[in-house]
């Protein structure tokens, strides 16, 4: 891959990372905050043009009214229309979890509504809800990439440089995480833990399950370069002018693992990221009412909610880039490597 597309994908991802973590100055309303008005209502249109055809610079949407007939079903009355407004002041909130403010980038004059992705079942807006919850999936997708690769880093470098009895049973050990299927691992882990805990403890707890189980791959991999590395006349002169282990690893041979840290960093993010949505998704992770991407597309086990609100699935479908990103981001460092 061109530098040129390496440079777009790291600054599509950087801004994805950057409206999740300003979710409260984008995200309209709160996300606890329901509406009974509106169960599931679909995606508010905006308008640039009014029922006589004059056209308005100022986009504008229009009051929805439920039918009294259809549960779910709405139509917008075109005689009552409002404005769609810029930094708004709307509900409390602490962007990045620091800064106390009120200020939102868009709003609407009440009674009017602004739901950009619909709403699900309780009236909450899928929006506020989706920038919120990725809080929380890639937080824990991250986080979960960093303690895997912390104990990989740890057990693959002292099992390549220190060998025998050490090497041989990391390495052993390691397979049997490799050989089990990731998913019924997880499951398997989770099911040994308490159901009934606070939605902390319950994300610390998924970030504990999912990065304890992705350690052998990176391990392996990092096994690899050490057994090199720690054989190149360099690393065998600074051992015979008295060099320590420790700075032997530090100053010559972890340096060598960087490239293939950072390609591992990449690759298990989405994968902690969809262990996550899993595990939420079966409600065996983060549950309500705090949002993550997972307990979002809980609903749609119910079929009924699945082929009649189709905005339902938009979390699901906002998912697909993510991926995708993380993915080409990882071929191109891979073919870069290589």
């Amino acid at each position: 891959m061109k530098k040129s597309g390496m440079a777009i994908l790291l600054i599509s991802l950087s801004a994805l990372h950057l409206a999740v973590l300003a979710a409260g100055f984008l995200s309209p309303y709160d996300v606890a905050e329901q509406d009974r008005q509106f169960p599931f209502a679909p995606p508010t249109r905006v308008h640039f043009i009014d029922a006589e055809g004059t056209v308005h610079w100022r986009p504008f949407i229009c009051l929805l009214a439920e039918d009294a007939a259809q549960f779910g079903v709405y139509h917008e009355d075109m005689q009552k229309c409002f404005p769609v407004r810029f930094l708004v002041e709307g509900t409390p909130y602490r962007l990045g979890g620091v800064f106390a403010s009120r200020q939102h980038l868009l709003g609407v004059d009440p009674p009017a509504r602004l739901f950009l992705m619909g709403t699900d079942g309780y009236g909450r807006d899928l929006f506020s809800r989706f920038l919120h919850g990725g809080q929380i999936s890639l937080a824990a997708g991250l986080l979960a990439m960093l303690l895997s690769l912390g104990l990989g880093m740890l057990l693959g470098t002292a099992s390549g440089f220190y060998g025998g009895w050490l090497d041989a049973a990391v390495m052993r050990f390691g397979e049997l995480f490799i050989a089990l299927p990731w998913l019924y691992l997880l499951f398997a882990l989770r099911a040994f833990l308490p159901l009934n805990i606070n939605p902390s403890q319950a994300f610390l707890l998924l970030i504990a399950v999912i990065g304890s189980v992705g350690w052998a791959r990176p391990a392996r991999l990092i096994r690899g370069v050490v057994l090199s590395g720690k054989e190149r006349h360099y690393v065998l002169a600074a051992r015979i002018f008295g060099g320590s282990s420790l700075y032997l690893m530090r100053r010559h041979i972890l340096p060598q693992t960087y490239s293939i840290i950072v390609t591992q960093a990449v690759l298990l993010v989405p994968q902690y990221i969809l262990a996550e949505v899993t595990l939420s998704f079966l409600g065996l992770g983060v549950g309500e009412p705090v949002p993550s991407w997972g307990n979002m597309l809980a609903s749609l086990q119910q079929y009924h909610v699945m082929v009649s609100y189709w905005w339902m699935l938009l979390p699901g479908v906002a998912l697909v880039p993510v991926f995708l990103g993380y993915v080409l981001l990882a071929n191109a460092l891979q073919t870069r490597a290589i």
